[in-house]
């Protein structure tokens, strides 16, 4: 490709500055959504419906006073906010958005056969780094913390993976992009011609989506597994001690966490950014605002759980359903 047009797809569009920006939209729509579902207004005054507000509270952040206790592991307590935030901005680049050159092709900024296990890695990366974060704090809560973010990585992200990969069964590909493609061509498929198999299979997925998402929500932190973070018992847990900079940085990477989140299941079980007349980048932004609607209506809903009971939930429904819903996928695919 044109030095150029990479460059343009590497900083503008649909790389950093696009992403950036839409984090802030997502995080936006989030807080409204859970404003709402609990009776409050939410972001109002910054902005038309306060959508500035989370930039506000960016630049709020950014001229506090960054402080890192005597107590703490200096150089991996002032590094880690800064892995926390590019790495999930790296792997959203691995997250098929919009061609800058083709109105209706769409493709990421780097693309390879088996990208989305990258992906998968990236994300368990930045849980790593978060217990880091928490441990080298020096502050006992953020130890604490940090603890359960280990415990949660080791519930969810067995049944995670496994229903990830089942779209890459049916696609026969660890490639996002054709991933997608096997999407959109099954759907046609089945419109020309539905049959019970592909019935079957669409019920499949939409258990793998189910599961997805509510481990989605223990990745991202949110009720009713944000444990690891539980103002009311451990003051915040791993973010405790962070301040200033590094605590924008944190607020930042959860914000792109949560849109690689939603491109991803987008992307694995919703067509990714294609869809009828718009262009792809409109269909990314309304399929993505809808995962982040569902994520924020679940987290509102729900109660917060304690550790136990999430691993032991995990462990005893979401891994042998994870395991079933692969199986089921695996014979299908043998049929369709």
């Amino acid at each position: 490709m044109n030095p150029i047009l990479t460059a343009i797809q590497v900083l503008l569009f649909p790389g950093l500055s696009f992403i950036l920006s839409y984090t802030l939209y997502a995080e936006w729509l989030s807080r409204k959504t859970v404003a709402r579902l609990q009776n409050r207004v939410g972001p109002l005054h910054t902005g038309w419906q306060g959508i500035l507000q989370p930039i506000a509270d960016y630049i709020k952040l950014l001229v506090k006073e960054d402080i890192t206790p005597a107590a703490a592991e200096a150089t991996v307590f002032n590094i880690v906010p800064v892995f926390i935030f590019a790495i999930p901005l790296a792997a959203t680049f691995l997250i098929p958005i919009q061609s800058i050159t083709t109105l209706w092709g769409y493709e990421p900024v780097a693309a390879f056969e088996g990208d989305l296990i990258m992906v998968l890695f990236l994300m368990s990366l930045t849980v790593l780094a978060v217990f880091l974060a928490g441990w080298s704090s020096g502050n006992l809560f953020g130890a604490i913390g940090a603890t359960r973010v280990a415990f949660m990585m080791l519930a969810y992200e067995i049944p995670l993976g496994l229903v990830a990969i089942s779209p890459a069964i049916m696609a026969r590909s660890l490639s996002i992009v054709k991933i997608v493609d096997w999407q959109v061509a099954s759907v046609q498929s089945f419109l020309a011609n539905p049959t019970l198999p592909g019935f079957l299979l669409g019920v499949v997925l939409f258990i793998g989506f189910a599961i997805y998402t509510v481990c989605l929500l223990a990745e991202l932190e949110m009720r009713p597994f944000d444990m690891s973070e539980a103002e009311t018992e451990i003051v915040h847990g791993w973010q405790v001690e962070y301040s200033g900079v590094k605590l924008a940085l944190l607020n930042s990477g959860h914000d792109v966490k949560m849109v690689l989140a939603a491109g991803l299941l987008t992307s694995l079980y919703l067509g990714g950014p294609v869809g009828p007349i718009l262009p792809p980048v409109v269909w990314f932004i309304i399929k993505t605002s809808f995962c982040v609607l569902i994520l924020s209506n679940l987290s509102a809903l729900f109660a917060r759980f304690r550790i136990d009971q999430m691993v032991t939930g995990a462990w005893k429904y979401l891994v042998p359903l994870a395991v079933l819903q692969v199986m089921a996928t695996v014979a299908l695919s043998g049929v369709i």
